[in-house]
């Protein structure tokens, strides 16, 4: 883009990991996974706008902003589109394992499309789930993130969220992982993706292939804070088919066949803090 003239709205999805297989831990520390990712219709709303200098705006989160760096990244490799004010209202909610602070990067950079190169290379140095996010899609990622493959779009689905307050340490649960022995082999992760994909297939709901969807951190997360074993357990009996915690936590989430189901059972719940949302698509 050359720069708008005039405020332009655009949206940050959150990510859900549908599933999340973790693998050997690298020289790097990193671990190789292999995870589901799809957009939810939750998203961070976004305004663009031309400025005086590069500016990024995000109320209510301490601390250095994914966005910020990702707008300094396409910087310095010469973007010359006009300095710009970037104003993040978050809905997503922070350190909450879905994404939003990745969401916000990977749409500062689809600013810069077709207009810098290798944005795939910036998304992963800024952060693992960055990559998957370029593109909010249903995907099959591996590696430590940086590996996407795109897959069709699902049937239509939707989500309970009990995001649990956030702020669990993705580095702690992850620390916790290598304590229990938590991990898989290589050649077992590659064995997981062919199921994944051939379940997919043309576009299955995740509901038709449940019984392979699974999060390897779960119990780590859980020894960390007990208590997202009843958010599971309230969902299941609210009558989630399927109920999980998204990458490493702490939010658990209930899957259901359509919205109307979603708002019955977070309505049975009865907590302030659940979110209902279509998944599978970006708003």
């Amino acid at each position: 883009m050359s720069g708008p003239t005039a405020a332009m709205p655009i949206h940050a999805p959150a990510k859900l990991n549908l599933c999340l297989f973790l693998g050997p831990r690298r020289d790097d520390g990193l671990h190789r996974l292999c995870s589901l990712f799809e957009p939810l219709t939750l998203a961070d709303s976004i305004e663009v706008s031309e400025a005086s200098q590069d500016e990024v705006v995000c109320p209510g989160v301490a601390g250095e902003n994914l966005a910020a760096r990702a707008l300094s990244g396409l910087r310095e490799r010469g973007w010359r589109s006009p300095p710009l004010r970037i104003a993040i209202e978050k809905r997503v909610p922070v350190a909450a394992g879905l994404g939003g602070g990745s969401a916000d990067a990977a749409a500062v950079l689809r600013l810069a499309t077709g207009e810098v190169a290798d944005l795939a290379e910036l998304a992963a140095e800024l952060g693992a789930d960055v990559p998957s996010q370029l593109v909010p899609a249903l995907a099959l990622v591996r590696g430590v993130g940086e590996r996407v493959e795109r897959l069709p779009e699902p049937e239509p689905h939707a989500v309970v969220l009990l995001p649990d307050g956030g702020g669990l340490s993705t580095a702690e649960v992850f620390a916790e992982a290598d304590r229990l022995g938590l991990g898989r082999g290589d050649g077992e992760l590659d064995e997981i993706a062919g199921r994944l994909r051939a379940a997919v297939g043309a576009g299955a709901s995740p509901l038709a292939y449940a019984e392979l969807l699974a999060n390897d951190l779960e119990s780590a997360a859980r020894s960390l804070r007990p208590r997202i074993g009843d958010a599971l357990d309230a969902l299941r009996a609210a009558g989630a088919p399927l109920a999980l915690l998204t990458g490493s936590g702490p939010t658990a989430f209930g899957l259901f066949e359509d919205l109307g189901a979603a708002r019955n059972a977070a309505e049975r719940l009865g907590r302030d803090d659940a979110i209902v949302c279509e998944a599978g698509r970006a708003p």
